[in-house]
């Protein structure tokens, strides 16, 4: 059983920065590193969706600094990476709210999305200011009934598809406000590698794990 939706929370940068003796943001530049080779590995590994857990809408609760450093870092690597991304033919989504991000900012994820619209290798989908329970609030709000497919069509990435297995590094347990009705049957596989060491054998260990089990959506094992 091969896992071709994956979705990742990307833990661990604070700690490993931490562990190396270097400044907070210095560990989120080494994890923004170590999600642009795991999205080649991915590429190789046949994903078909990757779905990164970036920025949180709890996560402007951080200390003014780290925040701003971050803003300044994504559009920074947006520029610089996206049209590498585009050789490979990865498609770019950014999913979550849009209010708050700076007009420099969301230029960039707008071009960004627009440069590779035609890319069909695999879609990677950034949750930035991205909330779980946003979402579904978001949902609602335009909801006027039809079902859970009607409500479905009215998220972020309606093409997103449930992910096979959520990753989560550095040893966490919990979902932490994401892809909340996405992940309602996705099977969970957490890592204690922090997020800059996290590699391609770390994400082969994942899959494979994946692929062990038997998803049942609620049914009895056979």
């Amino acid at each position: 059983m091969a896992a071709r939706y994956v979705a990742i929370i990307m833990d661990g940068n604070a700690r490993w920065a931490a562990e190396h003796g270097v400044p907070v943001l210095e560990g989120h530049r080494e994890g923004a590193q170590a999600l642009k080779q795991t999205v080649r590995n991915a590429v190789e590994l046949d994903v078909l969706e990757l779905t990164a857990y970036a920025f949180s809408t709890e996560n402007w609760s951080r200390p003014r600094a780290e925040v701003e450093g971050l803003m300044a870092m994504f559009a920074e690597l947006i520029e610089s990476e996206t049209p590498e991304l585009d050789e490979e033919g990865v498609r770019m989504r950014f999913i979550g709210r849009r209010e708050g991000i700076s007009a420099n900012l969301l230029e960039r994820m707008r071009w960004a999305e627009a440069e590779t619209k035609g890319n069909q290798r695999m879609t990677l989908f950034v949750a930035f200011n991205y909330g779980g329970r946003a979402e579904i609030v978001d949902a609602a709000a335009s909801y006027s009934g039809g079902g859970e497919e009607a409500f479905a069509g009215l998220l972020y990435a309606p093409e997103m598809h449930d992910p096979d297995v959520l990753i989560r590094t550095s040893g966490e347990r919990r979902l932490s406000n994401y892809l909340l009705w996405q992940c309602a049957y996705s099977e969970l596989v957490f890592s204690d590698a922090l997020w800059p060491d996290f590699d391609k054998a770390d994400l082969a260990a994942a899959l494979e794990e994946y692929g062990a089990r038997q998803r049942r959506y609620g049914a009895r094992a056979t």
